[in-house]
């Protein structure tokens, strides 16, 4: 029990200022969390502001059109986020009056929402007390009890949150669990965690054995699955085609340039091949190009860029290809839009296309 109380006195002496912190407004730390996940706070703070700024109350966000939520959550990545959030936020303003459920079996059955994120709103907004753990929390824990068991398998999540159901009882709900993840965050870090100003360093049991470097362990991933995306930003009368992604994939419902996925990455050479080998390679594109997407244009086609997206368990290699058109283009593709560099800021990009797009 002193290690938690000294956690605790730790984090109201050192705790950064943050905007979710300062309300129990359910809408808001909801918002926060599921913003937070994958996501730095840095990086999340903007997000967070420009969502309240447009949607200051979860009716309004059950009222806004997916493309919009889309369009303002673009560059945060990881998509059903934004399209769970939506989903959620129509479910609680329906059936539960606009007001978040504040029971555990109510809350996991929305979208997008697992236990640590039901347990950040039972405690944050309603002072339930329900460990919320974390990546700093599992780092904490670990090296804390030096706990060697993989952070990442779903197995041995039970035996952390047996230790953290007995730290939490007796404190401030709310106040444990910002401590605990403030802990993780500031100084227990990954990398050279500052045990110097550790609340808890005397009752650290990785660091007495001087093996923090080795905790938390992970179990080793499986290899990230490579996919080869080809790219055709289709130009005609100033302007470019984008097209829709409906399919059960990445960037569902997401606006990309038109795409062609081959099974092995096209051996397309860089500027100082051989001219000729050049020519050949941009005639089997131009080939799979009319095959696949463009039934009709009088086209010149040119390779532009090769660029490598690393998604958590996709490695995306993606091909762009400029085609110039002089006439209307007829496509294959269903939903291909014409826009132009105004038009395309209403539709939501990966930030892949974005990127390129930005590039030119």
């Amino acid at each position: 029990m002193q290690n938690v109380l000294e956690i605790v006195t730790w984090y109201k002496n050192n705790l950064r200022d943050l905007p979710w912190r300062s309300t129990n407004d359910p809408y808001k730390i909801w918002l926060s969390e599921i913003i937070l996940q994958q996501t730095q706070v840095n990086q999340g703070l903007k997000y967070y502001y420009a969502f309240v700024e447009q949607y200051p109350d979860i009716q309004s966000l059950a009222n806004a059109d997916e493309q919009e939520v889309l369009k303002l959550w673009q560059g945060l990545g990881y998509y059903s986020r934004a399209r769970n959030l939506l989903k959620t936020a129509v479910l609680v303003t329906d059936k539960h009056q606009g007001i978040f459920p504040n029971t555990m079996e109510e809350i996991l059955k929305l979208p997008g929402i697992g236990q640590y994120t039901a347990s950040a709103i039972l405690s944050f907004a309603y002072n339930l007390p329900y460990p919320a753990l974390d990546g700093n929390v599992f780092r904490v824990i670990s090296r804390l009890y030096n706990i060697h068991l993989p952070i990442n398998e779903q197995k041995n999540r039970a035996a952390f949150l047996d230790i953290l159901n007995e730290m939490i009882q007796g404190v401030d709900p709310a106040q444990f669990n910002n401590a605990m993840m403030e802990l993780g965050a500031m100084v227990c870090k990954p990398d050279n965690p500052k045990c110097d100003i550790c609340p808890v360093s005397a009752y650290c049991q990785s660091k007495a054995l001087g093996n923090t470097s080795q905790l938390p362990v992970k179990a080793a991933k499986a290899a990230k699955k490579k996919r080869y995306f080809n790219f055709f930003y289709i130009k005609y009368n100033d302007g470019f085609y984008l097209i829709k992604r409906s399919e059960s994939d990445i960037w569902q419902n997401l606006y990309q340039l038109p795409l062609i996925e081959t099974a092995h990455d096209l051996d397309i050479k860089d500027e100082f091949s051989d001219l000729k080998d050049v020519l050949t390679q941009l005639q089997e594109v131009n080939d799979l190009l009319k095959k696949e997407i463009l039934v009709s244009a009088a086209s010149e086609l040119r390779y532009l860029n090769s660029i490598k997206h690393l998604l958590t368990h996709q490695e995306i290699n993606a091909k762009f290809f400029e085609v110039n058109c002089n006439e209307q283009p007829t496509f294959k593709l269903e939903n291909c839009i014409w826009v132009n560099a105004d038009s395309r800021q209403n539709y939501p990009l990966p930030i892949l296309i974005e990127k390129f797009l930005l590039s030119l």
